[in-house]
């Protein structure tokens, strides 16, 4: 299989994660609680996969434009959305079919350690948010994914990192970037974005009785990072 090849596994992934201790019971609160209330926003969803996120937060009253660069997940998350979503099929690594300041959140759920460049990401999410809008992103903790390969790398260097997931009961290869914490930062701040929180968040008390020991340790470590960060307003 080629690498990353959600085509492939889009239906199998979808399943998996829509009530996985990681993904329901963690990352989507995580990034809906750093949203907070958008009802009346117009809410970008950069790397949209199957919809659950968009879902939310639509139920939550935001206006959604989904993003994906699967056709075979933006498929899954019409289904979910309905026909009349605004769903549209994007690769991040290029510009966005947008006007400039359209959106007044753009949330990037786990989408941006695709990227070994994040700049010009960046500079388009920007120039699509009007001033004062938020990016709301979370990625792998580089500090997890420091600790993956042995011998360790380099933790300054921006480098790839592979290893295979299990999907649908079979292996497909994954390809991530890992960034220092400071390269993140940096990366934010040469897009024009001021840094608003760092998040690393408790996952959601229900999953508990739900998985139990899993629970434990996903307390006990980090698993994702997560960002607010924001279009400075002009002075008047």
């Amino acid at each position: 299989m080629e690498i990353n090849d959600y085509d492939g596994f889009a239906e199998a992934y979808a399943a998996e994660t829509e009530d996985s201790l990681v993904n329901a019971y963690y990352a989507r609160p995580a990034m809906l609680a750093l949203a907070g209330d958008v009802a009346g926003r117009r809410v970008l969803d950069a790397g949209c996969g199957s919809g659950p996120l968009s879902a939310a937060l639509r139920d939550r009253g935001a206006v959604v434009t989904g993003i994906d660069a699967s056709a075979g997940m933006l498929e899954l998350a019409r289904r979910r959305l309905g026909e009349d979503a605004d769903l549209r099929r994007v690769d991040l690594r290029e510009p966005l079919p947008f006007g400039d300041g359209v959106f007044d959140d753009v949330v990037a759920s786990l989408v941006l350690h695709y990227l070994e460049d994040w700049g010009p990401t960046l500079a388009e999410i920007r120039r699509v948010l009007r001033p004062g809008g938020r990016l709301i992103a979370s990625v792998d903790h580089p500090f997890v994914a420091y600790t993956i390969q042995e011998p360790r790398p380099d933790y300054f260097a921006t480098t790839s990192y592979t290893f295979d997931w299990t999907v649908g009961g079979r292996s497909v290869p994954m390809r991530f970037w890992r960034k220092s914490l400071q390269a993140m930062t940096d990366a934010f701040a040469a897009a024009g974005f001021r840094l608003s929180a760092v998040s690393e968040p408790q996952p959601d008390p229900a999953a508990r009785e739900l998985f139990p020991d899993g629970f434990r340790d996903l307390s006990a470590r980090p698993c994702f990072l997560f960002f607010v960060v924001e279009v400075p307003t002009p002075v008047v």
